[in-house]
Parts: structure tokens; sequence; C-alpha cells
């Protein structure tokens, strides 16, 4: 009996000064090491991005073209005029010229994930906000983005030719009388926002899953980093 008390003491000794040890190393991490482990986790987010806008064609509608404002009062319309056919096109041209920047663009993302600043990095990891670090990716970055992206969704519309389809969709609607709201004679600001726009939400998707599931959590650096936060809040995330 004293040797099995013995033997339960010395476990549980074990056990206490593991979960002290835990506690310890992870009260230890910098606020360089936990910004590290942030932008790991964008850039796996920036990554599902990549993975989705180069297939645009599975019935992913983030990734595909759709027209600004009322988009299926305004296909229904140019429809209804004959014009199905240039609606495909358009559809088709402008969902490959998105698909074609962005991955042109793949080091432009990368890097600003990598360059980008983060002062407050424990601030943000400890937040409770399971999209923290893309709203600080994205209000710190997105004007340096669209600059650098912008001109390479104007090239690839103009190789794709979606720009002179989409001038004779907007034209015809356009002369429709009555017509409250006219389509914009370019489209290429709207493309650039919706592209950086959809690989935002596939970032913050991405944080959301690491921040609650261990699964997701693929790196010895995510582990680290994502575990002491849920220490610190006291959280179980998901096994799966």
């Amino acid at each position: 009996m004293r040797k099995l008390l013995f033997v339960f003491a010395l476990s549980s000794t074990f056990f206490f000064s593991g979960c002290d040890t835990l506690k310890n190393v992870a009260g230890t991490l910098s606020n360089f090491e936990i910004a590290q482990g942030l932008k790991e986790a964008l850039t796996q987010g920036l990554f599902s991005g990549f993975e989705a806008f180069a297939n645009p064609n599975q019935g992913n509608a983030l990734v595909r073209f759709a027209f600004p404002g009322e988009a299926a009062k305004i296909e229904k319309t140019l429809r209804d005029l004959g014009l199905t056919q240039v609606v495909n096109n358009v559809t088709a041209k402008y969902t490959n010229a998105m698909s074609l920047a962005v991955q042109k663009a793949k080091p432009i993302f990368l890097n600003s994930v990598k360059n980008m600043s983060i002062g407050d990095a424990a601030g943000i990891l400890l937040s409770g906000n399971k999209n923290a670090a893309t709203q600080y990716f994205k209000s710190a970055m997105s004007p340096q983005l669209m600059t650098a992206f912008r001109p390479i969704v104007d090239s690839t519309i103009r190789t794709t030719g979606a720009g002179n389809e989409y001038n004779t969709l907007a034209k015809a609607y356009n002369s429709i009388p009555l017509i409250s709201k006219k389509l914009e004679p370019s489209l290429n600001e709207f493309i650039a926002a919706r592209a950086v726009d959809a690989m935002f939400l596939y970032v913050a998707n991405k944080e959301a899953d690491i921040r609650s599931n261990l699964s997701a959590r693929t790196t010895p650096l995510l582990q680290r980093v994502f575990g002491y936060a849920d220490l610190q809040a006291g959280n179980r995330p998901i096994t799966n």
C-alpha cells in the first residue's frame, strides 16, 4: 500500500511539474515568436486562397466573377436582352483574369505578411477575436496590396479580353430607359478589390480554424503559439 501511495505521489509530482513546465515555457514566448506564429497562420490562409483561385471552376462563388451591385438582377436583364453568350463570356473571362492575377501576385501577398510589423503580437493573439490577426493584416497592408495588385489585374484583364466583352454589355445595359444605376465603364478596380477581399476571407477562415482546432496547427510553431493562447484563455480547442 505504501509503495502504491509512493508511486501515485511520484506520478502526480511529475504530472503537475509537467503542467508547470508547460506554463513556464508558454510564459516565456517573446513578442517576436508570437508574431512569427501569427504570420505563419496568415500565410497558411493565403495558401488556402491560392488553391481556391487556382481552381475557379469548382463551384466556389468566392473566386468567380459576379456583376457589382444587384448582380442577379443585372445578369437577368442582360440575358433577357439576348446577351446570354456575352454574359457567359464576360463571366468566364473575368473569372479567369482574377485567377491569373492571384497566381501571379503570390509573392506580393506572401511578402506583405513577411514584411508586416506586429507591435503588439500578444495583444492580437490573446484578444479573444478569432480573426484578430487577419483584421490587423487587412488594416495594415490593404493599401500596399491594392497598389501592387492592381497593375497585375489590369494586365490579366487585357490578356483575357474580358474588358472588351464587358464594354459590349455595359453599353447595352446602360442604354435601357429608366435604368437608375448604370454599369461602370470599367470593372478593373472592382475585380482587384473582389479578389483581395476573397483572399482576406480565406485568411480569416484559416485563422479561426487554427485558433479553435488542434488538427489545424500543423507546425510546432503554430502548436506552441496557439497552445499558449489556449492556456491563457482556458480554452479547450477541438480535437479531430
